[in-house]
């Protein structure tokens, strides 16, 4: 109960994450892909990614992912057409 106050006033602390995760990037894909991130960690209780520093083993900057469009836009697009 109190931490869910806290969390309402203050943000997630991302206390609670991940093992840090490496994707592969996809066949003919290229880790200059925007989607590609390397290592990096999610939080929890929030979902929030954040890049993950195997040398320092820290926690670095959080991850900005291309905004994909939902499924549910996608659907409504494709009856459409």
């Amino acid at each position: 109960m109190l931490n869910a106050l806290l969390t309402a006033l203050f943000g997630c602390a991302h206390e609670r994450t991940t093992f840090p995760l490496t994707p592969v990037p996809r066949a003919g894909s290229s880790t200059k892909d925007p989607a590609f991130v390397g290592a990096y960690v999610a939080c929890l209780d929030c979902g929030k990614e954040f890049r993950y520093d195997w040398a320092e083993m820290r926690i670095g900057e959080p991850v900005m992912r291309p905004r994909e469009p939902a499924v549910r836009e996608r659907q409504l697009d494709m009856s459409m057409s």
